[in-house]
C-alpha cells in the first residue's frame, strides 16, 4: 500500500468516524426528553443542550474555511456555548448542531491524501491537516461520550442501548 493509499484510507476512516460519532450522539439525544435535554446534574456539569451548543460552535469554527483561516474564528463566542441564552429552544440548538456537522463534512470529504501534510492553524498553533483531524476526532469523541452518559442517566431503565446489550447477570450462590 502506498502513502497515497494510506492517506486516502485515513480520510475515509475519518469521515466514517465523524459520521459514527454524530449518529451515536443523535441516537442518545433522541432518548432524552426536553426536560433531560436542558437539565444539569450540578453547577459544574454541562447539560445535553450545552454539549450540543459547544460541539456545534466548535465544528463551525474549526471547519469553516478549514484550510485557509485559523480554526478559532474571531466570531465564535465559546463562553456563550456554556452559558446558554435561555430563549434558545431544543430545535434552535439542533439546527446549530446540523450546521456544525455540515461544516465538518464539507471540509473533510473533499480532502485528498496530499492535503494531509498541509499546515492549518488552530488558536494560532500550526497543525498538519492530519493532526487537526485527529484533534477534532478526540474532542468530539470525548463530548459524545458525555452526551451518551447523560442521556443514559436521564433515561434510566428505559434506555435503549446504542451498542451490544449487556449479558444477563448470573448470580452465583456462595457457600
Amino acid at each position: 500500500m502506498t502513502a497515497e493509499d494510506h492517506g486516502s484510507a485515513f480520510l475515509r476512516e475519518s469521515v466514517s468516524g465523524f459520521r459514527a460519532l454524530k449518529t451515536q450522539a443523535e441516537a442518545a439525544l433522541a432518548q432524552a426528553d426536553d426536560a433531560a435535554f436542558f437539565a444539569v446534574l450540578d453547577n459544574e456539569s454541562n447539560s445535553l443542550a450545552v454539549l450540543v451548543a459547544h460541539l456545534a460552535g466548535n465544528a463551525l469554527s474549526r471547519w469553516t474555511d478549514f484550510l485557509t483561516t485559523d480554526g478559532e474564528k474571531p466570531t465564535r463566542r465559546r463562553d456563550a456555548e456554556f452559558d446558554l441564552d435561555p430563549r434558545l429552544s431544543r430545535a434552535d440548538l439542533m439546527a446549530a448542531w446540523e450546521a456544525g456537522w455540515r461544516a465538518v463534512f464539507a471540509a473533510v470529504e473533499p480532502l485528498t491524501a496530499s492535503d494531509l501534510g498541509r499546515t492549518v492553524t488552530i488558536r494560532g498553533e500550526p497543525h498538519t491537516v492530519m493532526q487537526a483531524i485527529l484533534r477534532q476526532t478526540r474532542h468530539y469523541a470525548y463530548h459524545v461520550g458525555q452526551v451518551v452518559q447523560l442521556a443514559k442517566h436521564y433515561r434510566g431503565a428505559e434506555w435503549q442501548t446504542l451498542s451490544l446489550p449487556r449479558a444477563p447477570v448470573q448470580h452465583v450462590r456462595r457457600g
